[in-house]
């Protein structure tokens, strides 16, 4: 049976962990932070990691904030076999209040520990350089690993305190014992670690992270963006019937995604009579590419009159999407802070959600959707049934789930940030 997580949630902005000092230094400028990320949406990839992109658009509210976001001189992992696609992205831009820069970097494939070398190679010299003209207080990095890595060693180099976000990779990574040697190193020597959620935190502190240098800070979502559209309307944008059963698997077609898991389940329940159509909005990304696994899967349960792909969809597209859905369903294996649930509970959208990474918190109770264990096939297919048959108080759902903004999520961030500039490296 599907079981529901904690009772408790974050998505109501409550604090975990304590906050690092407060030292905010001169009152007569702002803050001046310095974010190093190989994840950061740019030209040819806007949908890449856009969750960074709006922690750090809010954050420029209060703090002055440059990116350097390095983009594959030869990019190996490029899901369309675009490998010079780099030659097409500027190398540097402004997005709105934010300058970003995207050197070229060159890079081993395969995900080695030369990577966070050839990072710091190609890097240094534009920090320094950042530093001497421009003036840095911090410097600020997301997924621990190759970008954190590289991150804390550009720090300690210049002589500046590092921030570094774990976001969910970090688990999968940890899995190989130097990847995970390299970041036991760099958490240490990291003035402070923010992890969007709860297992997260855990993990930093199993590496030797003193409890009081890391702090959660959960996602937010963006309010005027994502909440409910008119449910009629929605479905009629995607040929929906008025009384037709939808569930929508939302992320990239990737195996940890579970797409090809949510499609079983549903070509189990048709088979007892519970017919459902199933929305897949993503795409294949250069984590992996199994988009035609999930249509063979499709074609062996019977399920191709009930399946549609939707490729990638801007936010417009996805919440009118979310909007016509009945529930939400993410079968992932591993997450960090799962966004598309964040997102569709603030479109008033239910989930069924595997119990991984932040999810259990996510969904505190049965009002909300339901918890499922990973990787049982059978709890999956009982909740999306009992999920399909209940009549859900969507406004209910869109308050909770439009409960915290990315402008709460920033001013978390800039606590953490402004108490540690002037620390220095560690």
């Amino acid at each position: 049976m599907p079981r529901n997580g904690h009772q408790r949630s974050t998505l109501e902005g409550a604090r975990v962990g304590p906050a690092p000092r407060d030292a905010r230094g001169p009152a007569s400028r702002r803050l001046r932070v310095l974010t190093i990320t190989c994840s950061y949406p740019n030209p040819c990839e806007p949908g890449h990691s856009p969750f960074v992109r709006a922690r750090l658009q809010h954050l420029a509210g209060l703090a002055e904030v440059r990116v350097i976001a390095p983009v594959p001189l030869i990019d190996w992992g490029n899901p369309r076999g675009r490998f010079w696609q780099s030659f097409l992205i500027p190398r540097r831009r402004r997005d709105g209040p934010i300058e970003v820069l995207h050197p070229k970097w060159a890079y081993p494939p395969g995900g080695t520990p030369a990577n966070v070398a050839c990072l710091y190679a190609r890097l240094i010299g534009l920090v320094r350089r950042f530093r001497r003209r421009a003036g840095v207080d911090v410097i600020d990095s997301h997924f621990l690993y190759p970008d954190g890595v590289a991150a804390v060693r550009l720090a300690r180099a210049a002589g500046l305190p590092c921030v570094v976000t774990l976001r969910g990779n970090e688990l999968a990574n940890a899995e190989h014992p130097l990847r995970r040697r390299l970041m036991r190193w760099a958490a240490v020597r990291a003035a402070a670690l923010i992890t969007v959620s709860e297992e997260l935190r855990r993990f930093a502190i199993s590496l030797g992270v003193p409890a009081a240098r890391v702090r959660t800070v959960p996602n937010g979502v963006d309010t005027s963006v994502f909440y409910p559209r008119e449910r009629q309307a929605s479905r009629e944008r995607f040929s929906l019937g008025p009384d037709e059963r939808v569930v929508i698997s939302a992320g990239a077609l990737i195996p940890r995604k579970g797409h090809h898991f949510v499609v079983r389940a549903l070509g189990a329940l048709a088979r007892r009579g519970v017919e459902a159509t199933l929305l897949i909005a993503g795409e294949e990304n250069r984590d992996g590419r199994f988009e035609k696994q999930i249509r063979r899967t499709v074609e062996e349960t019977g399920m191709a009159r009930r399946v549609r792909f939707l490729g990638f969809l801007n936010h417009e597209e996805l919440v009118a999407a979310m909007s016509a859905a009945d529930v939400l369903c993410l079968a992932s294996s591993a997450e960090g802070w799962p966004n598309v649930v964040h997102e569709a509970l603030a479109c008033g959208t239910p989930v069924v959600a595997t119990g991984v990474g932040a999810v259990p918190d996510m969904i505190p109770g049965g009002d909300y959707g339901f918890v499922v264990a990973p990787g049982s096939q059978g709890e999956l297919e009982a909740a999306l049934e009992k999920a399909l048959s209940r009549d859900w108080d969507r406004e209910a759902i869109s308050r909770y789930g439009r409960a915290r903004s990315w402008d709460q999520v920033a001013k978390e961030v800039f606590e953490v940030l402004s108490g540690t500039a002037g620390a220095g490296a560690e």
